[in-house]
């Protein structure tokens, strides 16, 4: 996978917004096509074992516009749960074609039920709980990110 080069101070301003306890990690952007409306967000990708172990954990907040996305190249069931984390969240789980499959919302700080949709998925998108219901996104929407190979790259 490329990595993006991102400046320090765009990782330091990223840092700051998800969380004081965030390890830097790639930033990118990501919108969720529905049928009335796109909404954007900026994404953390967590790709490697310890980010996608880790998640959101221990952070108290996130901002509107932000979010976690977990990268499960190839594709897999997920067994996502809450330890550690203190903040609600809507787990929105994705297809290969950016196609969201199933969305858990509001799901518990701390809880460690196991969360899965039941079938693979190629990602999870996390974003602060409600925010799925508040923005009318439902499952079928489209999630545009370049994981899914459905968003313009810019040529260097």
């Amino acid at each position: 996978m490329k990595m993006l080069s991102i400046p320090a101070f765009a990782i330091l301003a990223a840092t700051l917004s998800f969380g004081a306890n965030a390890d830097p990690m790639e930033v990118t952007p990501l919108a969720i096509v529905g049928a009335d409306a796109t909404h954007e967000f900026s994404v953390e990708v967590a790709n490697d074992p310890d980010e996608i172990s880790f998640g959101l954990m221990d952070r108290e907040s996130m901002d509107a516009d932000k979010g976690m996305l977990f990268d499960f190249s190839p594709p897999r069931e997920p067994a996502m749960y809450m330890k550690n984390t203190l903040i609600p969240l809507d787990m929105l789980f994705i297809a290969s074609d950016g196609s969201i499959e199933m969305i858990a919302r509001n799901t518990v700080p701390g809880s460690l039920r196991t969360i899965s949709p039941g079938v693979p998925v190629r990602a999870v998108l996390e974003l602060n709980g409600g925010q799925a219901a508040e923005l009318g996104i439902q499952p079928g929407d489209t999630v545009q990110h370049p994981i899914f190979g459905n968003v313009e790259t810019p040529a260097e």
